[in-house]
């Protein structure tokens, strides 16, 4: 009986809750309650556009940001794709690092041959401006 009793005033205070949160009433200082509407609110509107434009630089900034490591991204993809395909390459063995459009090549490679190829095709890769040689040949 006391259990039921305890259920059935949890089921009234949730539904109450629930009421007021979806009716959108607050209690005022006096204890009454006034819908959230009824409430006055200014908008400083000089620091609304202020903050709306740090975040919309911020969100400039990030976005080139983000290009600029697509960018990148995009070019060491090439290049690594074409180390891959080519028979005399091992790919694997080779880092390619991109920063703008200068790239920088490093690791070990077998033969001159091969670091030679390594160099030719980062350098005929569409978008590279500048690559640097770190291979070591073994």
């Amino acid at each position: 009986m006391i259990r039921a009793l305890l259920r059935l005033a949890l089921v009234v205070v949730i539904l109450a809750a629930a009421a007021a949160f979806f009716l959108g009433y607050k209690l005022s200082g006096g204890g009454v309650e006034t819908p959230v509407s009824a409430t006055a609110h200014t908008v400083d509107t000089s620091k609304a556009r202020a903050t709306g434009a740090a975040i919309g630089e911020r969100v400039a900034t990030g976005a080139a940001q983000a290009e600029q490591a697509l960018s990148e991204g995009s070019l060491t993809a090439k290049i690594k794709a074409k180390m891959a395909l080519d028979d005399t390459v091992k790919a694997l063995s080779i880092d390619v690092d991109t920063k703008g459009t200068e790239v920088t090549l490093s690791g070990s490679v077998h033969s001159e041959a091969e670091r030679a190829k390594a160099l030719q095709l980062a350098r005929e890769t569409a978008g590279v401006t500048l690559v640097v040689d770190h291979l070591a040949v073994r």
